[in-house]
Formats: structure tokens, C-alpha cells, sequence
């Protein structure tokens, strides 16, 4: 499985990690060439080699021409709401997989903006994350993960540097309210650098595509590595490192826990809520079973499978979310198919497709959803036509490769 490792002890912005796709690989034509099918004017892409403390990297500037003007596309970016950016994008030639993950960053960016200021989604004017540089930086790096066929990323704890930040709203302590919003749940801390190093599009693009946070993942070897240049110079280097390779999975026993609780007086609205948080958290799994309890009462037992690692965290939020007051939780053992992902190509565009496998036999082949209703809502088609037709495809392909290994 293609998988990125980054490596933030000097922290993640949007140009680090467009600096840092460049170094590892993603081609200085290919970047321009899909940032041309933006409706997006009055800017110049620079793209320099840099040194930082002795580690050479790639800096990416956007630089804004402020006598530009073009209708609608002049020089007053930050008055942009969230629907605008949407409409920028969707009006672009860029593939279906690249317009779903700038969006999906973009969403995240505002809610954490209206929950930090108190208003709507749609309320929130992009002043420092809704410019020119960072509809460049954000669809961008969508466009270099895409390039290198990442299907997973995974990131160290990142250092967000400490004091305060300068923001349209006055001084921000570091990490700013918004980033600190998008931040839940991945581990930072603040270091010895007076300096904001992490940046709420840094944030935005961790919190929406990672796959998890901590040490390098179990059996990655690393393939090549880039260095993106971030704007400080500092006692460090400012750089991101990022690591571009696979993840070599086998079919292993491991060990997992299963946690429980019975829960009888909790309104059944806020079960899908107790969900999206655990799995926000990365557990392996979460569900809900009906359940009768004594005195012959209707209850509903929630079991969520977790690493022993978050276990605590799991227990906390359970504890905190629902009305339960005493849960259960013991160790099993976890084996699982082996999975890869296959990119296939549909008539409409990309799709990611599973497939999974064990002792030495395909078992299941399953069409990424998301990427599938991103498809079939912009070509106004029927769901099970996408995922039919990706299912189809990738069958086609696998039976060709095995055909060929043969």
C-alpha cells in the first residue's frame, strides 16, 4: 500500500507540503499543468531550492498580483465564503479524487473557523485560509497525492512552536483557536520555537486525509524521501520530511480489546454522534446490538474494538458521550485479510478500488464509496452503476496481472 510517513518536528504547512510532493517526486510540470485547470487568477507559482541548516528542500511561494483584476477574480480573495471555493473547484477540469479531497480539507477549515468564532459554516469569510495561496497550496497537495497514488498517510506528533500568532482577529496563542480545533485527537506539542510552525492548512490537511498519528506505521519501509522548506529560518532546519513508500502487510495474529456498555436510557439521536467520535479516533470498529436487559428492558449494548494504545481515551469518551456508568473490556485477538488498493479508471474518472485477500486467494473486491458518490453525484448517474462498473474494471485488471505474473 502506497503510503506517505511525515516527519513534522519543525511542523506543516500548505507550501511544505507542496515543497516537500515536489522533492519526492511529483513533477514541477504536472503541478502547474492541473493548477492551470483552476479558475483561479492574479497569482505566480514560484518554486526555489533552498538550504536550511544544511538539509537542501523545495520552498513554493505563492505570490499575489494585486493589480490583477478579472470580474469576479480580483485581488479581495479573503472576502471568500466556502461555497465560493466550492464553486471554484467544481468548475475546474480536475479529477473527481482531487475536487473530493480539497473540499473535504476545505469543509474541515470552516467548521473548525465557525465553531471557533460561534457562527455558521457558511458565514465564515476565508481571511487567512481562504486566499489565492491557499486554494494553491490545498489542491495542490490533492493534486501530488494523486500523482503518487498515496492511499495512506501517516504523521509523527508535530511541533507547533509556542507564544502568540498575529491573526485578522488580533494576537492568537500558538497553536491558534482554529488550529487547535483541528487538531483533536493528533498529538502536538509546543517545542522551544517562538513561532507559529503549524498552520491551520497544515492542520486542515492532516485532520482531513490521515490515516493516523504517532511512530512510522508497522512494516513501512521507506522508498524515497522530500523535504519541503517552510518560511522561518530557526535553530532547526524548517523543513517537512516527508517519507513516500509501502506498507508490507501479512496475515498476523494481533492483539486488540473489545469494549462494552449497556445503555438503556440514552436518546437513540446521539448514538450516531457517540460513533463518528470513537471512530474519529482511528479504533478499529464500532457498532451497536439490541439488547434486553433485567426487568425484561429494551437497551442497546455500543462495543467499540480498539488497539491497547487509545483504550483509555476510548473509556473516557464512552464514559463522557453516554449515559452509561459502568462498561467492560477484554483482550482478543484480531487477524485480517490482506488489503491492497488498486487506482482504476472509469469512463466518468479515478476510483479507488480494495482488495483484500487471504491465503493466497482474493476474497472480497470493494469500490472506494466515497470516491464512487463523489463520481455519481457530478455526472448525475446512478451509485450502483459507478460501483458496478469499478468493480467490473478492477476485475478486468487484477485477472490481466495475474495472467501476466503467470
Amino acid at each position: 500500500m502506497k503510503t506517505l510517513y511525515l516527519d513534522c518536528f519543525s511542523g506543516i504547512s500548505g507550501n511544505m507540503l507542496l515543497g516537500a510532493l515536489l522533492h519526492a517526486g511529483l513533477p514541477e510540470e504536472v503541478l502547474r499543468k492541473n493548477l492551470s485547470l483552476l479558475p483561479v487568477y492574479g497569482y505566480d507559482l514560484i518554486v526555489t531550492k533552498v538550504n536550511k541548516c544544511g538539509i537542501s528542500a523545495i520552498y513554493v511561494d505563492v505570490k499575489l498580483n494585486v493589480d490583477h483584476h478579472d470580474g469576479d477574480h480580483d485581488h479581495h480573495h479573503h472576502h471568500r465564503h466556502l461555497s465560493d471555493i466550492f464553486q471554484i473547484i467544481d468548475d475546474s477540469q480536475l479529477s473527481s479524487k482531487i475536487k473530493g479531497d480539497s473540499k473535504k480539507i476545505f469543509l474541515l477549515l470552516a467548521q473548525a473557523e465557525a465553531k471557533v468564532h460561534g457562527v455558521g459554516v457558511e458565514e465564515i469569510h476565508f481571511h487567512e485560509v481562504g486566499a489565492v495561496d491557499a486554494i494553491v497550496d490545498i489542491v495542490g497537495t490533492a493534486i501530488g497525492l494523486d500523482y503518487l497514488g498515496i492511499q495512506a498517510i501517516y504523521t509523527s506528533a508535530l511541533q507547533v512552536g509556542k507564544g502568540f500568532v498575529k491573526c485578522a482577529h488580533g494576537l492568537m496563542p500558538i497553536p491558534a483557536p482554529a488550529t487547535a480545533e483541528l487538531l483533536k485527537n493528533i498529538p502536538y506539542y509546543n517545542g522551544e520555537m517562538s513561532k507559529e510552525l503549524v498552520t491551520p492548512t497544515g492542520a486542515a490537511v492532516i485532520a482531513a486525509l490521515s490515516t493516523g498519528h504517532g511512530n512510522m506505521p508497522a512494516n513501512f519501509l521507506s522508498e524515497t524521501i522530500g523535504y519541503g522548506a517552510g518560511t522561518w529560518d530557526l535553530e532547526i532546519p524548517n523543513v517537512l520530511r516527508m517519507h513516500v513508500g509501502e506498507i508490507k502487510k501479512e496475515n498476523v495474529i494481533t492483539k486488540a480489546f473489545v469494549v462494552e456498555a449497556n445503555i438503556d436510557d440514552l436518546n437513540p439521536q446521539v448514538y450516531p454522534y457517540v460513533m463518528e467520535k470513537l471512530l474519529d479516533m482511528d479504533v478499529f470498529d464500532v457498532w451497536l446490538t439490541p439488547i434486553i436487559m433485567k426487568k425484561n428492558r429494551s437497551a442497546t449494548m455500543l462495543s467499540v474494538l480498539v488497539t491497547d494504545s487509545i483504550l483509555d481515551q476510548v473509556i473516557k469518551v464512552i464514559f463522557e458521550q453516554t449515559s452509561t456508568i459502568g462498561l467492560r473490556f477484554y483482550e482478543t485477538e484480531r487477524k485480517i485479510a490482506l488489503r491492497d488498493i488498486i487506482d482504476v479508471k472509469l469512463p466518468w474518472g479515478r476510483v479507488k478500488v480494495k482488495v483484500s485477500s487471504y491465503a493466497g486467494k482474493i476474497c472480497s473486491i470493494t469500490p472506494e464509496y466515497e470516491d464512487c458518490k463523489i463520481i455519481a453525484d457530478e455526472y448525475k448517474i446512478p451509485l450502483k452503476k459507478v460501483q458496478q462498473t469499478a468493480l467490473e474494471t478492477a476485475s478486468i485488471i487484477i485477472k490481466k496481472d495475474a495472467i501476466s505474473q503467470n
